[in-house]
């Protein structure tokens, strides 16, 4: 048999394989089986990501100390970011880990702990929770993606860490940041912040972090919540063929965010820097926003639809044109979304993606993006999640 049709013939098997799992309902907080491919996946990649911890506690770009850093890989920092820590500590959490419990506890305890020094440092005005600029992730999902990510995960952590003293650092800080996120939301309801590649994904992770705080009982203003809310209704549909091109609408038209909405007086606020316009990264932003609840599944059922078919369109899931973290992060959002919705979409998605994640995965158990975001630690982590979007 020829190598390609190996390579065929061994995807196929994955394919199949991911099936089975997929339909014998391996999902909330049930354990899937040992020696499926997802698992075995999720296995390799978090044990990648502990092994390279820093011992700060911290991730950088490409592992947690200069040792592990791929030397033909270019570099934006150097050292251990929040951004990073805080992505990877997802993987950890939602593998099974928590402060209390699960193989890798200590290893998110020290994360944590990280994550917290800076929030407790950082000022109480500004966006910032830290002085570390110009790493990979803040250049392509804004410069204060740090407290969007962190706001998410301590929201996730809210009430479970094990202890009272704990508990209440963790709801200080979660409010501390929800109150930043919130004081510096834009006039067009997004947090599309000047300095990023594709700051539709922090704006997406800024209200995510939002709806979950609020879930926790941490209060939020509903004003925030609705001018992101509005924020993702102004935009147009997609188009059959959309590809990768801008739209206008989708707060990074043309490349450039900014202009008028058609039918709409809302303005939206001009962004200096360039941001990608790539329809992937904007409509799973908008899925997520739109499908949080049954009340917003049912009220935004035209639009839920109209993005869920582009996903037959090859073109529009690749994005960019390759796969890079923005795309491993809009691939998150959309699993996300659809597990909420359910159906056949959902099972036909989560299927294709999963296959398509395995696939891409590395001999020494990391993922790492082809083009923009191509830190191992960032990529890695949104993989696991992916992966393990139906078990939420």
């Amino acid at each position: 048999m020829s190598s390609n049709a190996m390579r065929v013939f061994a995807a196929g098997v994955v394919a199949i394989t991911i099936g089975i799992y997929a339909e014998t309902g391996f999902s909330g907080n049930s354990t899937l089986p040992k020696n499926d491919p997802v698992t075995l996946a999720v296995e390799r990649g978090v044990k990648w990501l502990v092994s390279v911890q820093g011992k700060d506690g911290g991730w950088g770009q490409d592992g947690g100390e200069t040792s592990y850093i791929r030397q033909a890989e270019h570099l934006e920092s150097k050292g251990n970011d929040v951004a990073n820590t805080a992505v990877a500590a997802a993987a950890l959490l939602h593998t099974g880990n928590t402060p209390t419990s699960g193989e890798y506890r200590d290893a998110l305890q020290r994360a944590v702990r990280f994550i917290l020094r800076h929030v407790d440092e950082s000022p109480a005005e500004g966006l910032a929770i830290t002085d570390l600029q110009g790493t990979q992730i803040q250049r392509k999902l804004g410069p204060y993606i740090d407290t969007f990510l962190t706001s998410k995960l301590l929201a996730e952590l809210d009430g479970a860490m094990g202890d009272a003293k704990a508990n209440a650092q963790v709801r200080h800080s979660l409010q501390k940041c929800v109150a930043k996120i919130e004081k510096n939301q834009l006039k067009d309801g997004s947090w599309n912040v000047a300095g990023g590649w594709a700051p539709i994904l922090g704006t997406s992770m800024a209200s995510q972090s939002l709806f979950k705080a609020q879930q926790k009982g941490v209060v939020v203003s509903q004003v925030a919540m609705d001018k992101v809310e509005q924020y993702a209704m102004l935009s147009p549909p997609p188009t059959a063929g959309a590809g990768s091109g801008g739209g206008v609408g989708s707060g990074v038209a043309g490349g450039v965010a900014g202009g008028v909405v058609a039918g709409s007086v809302a303005m939206r606020v001009s962004v200096s820097s360039a941001s990608a316009g790539v329809p992937l990264y904007m409509h799973a932003q908008e899925l997520e926003q739109l499908s949080r609840t049954d009340a917003d599944r049912k009220k935004n059922a035209g639009k839920i639809n109209a993005i869920t078919a582009q996903l037959a369109d090859k073109q529009f899931v690749s994005g960019f044109g390759s796969i890079g973290g923005e795309e491993f992060f809009s691939y998150l959002n959309i699993s996300d979304s659809l597990h909420r919705t359910g159906g056949p979409s959902w099972e036909k998605w989560d299927r294709d993606i999963k296959t398509k994640i395995v696939k891409l995965q590395n001999e020494d158990g990391t993922w790492a993006g082809q083009h923009c975001i191509t830190g191992r630690v960032a990529v890695t982590s949104a993989a696991i999640l992916t992966l393990l979007a139906d078990r939420e």
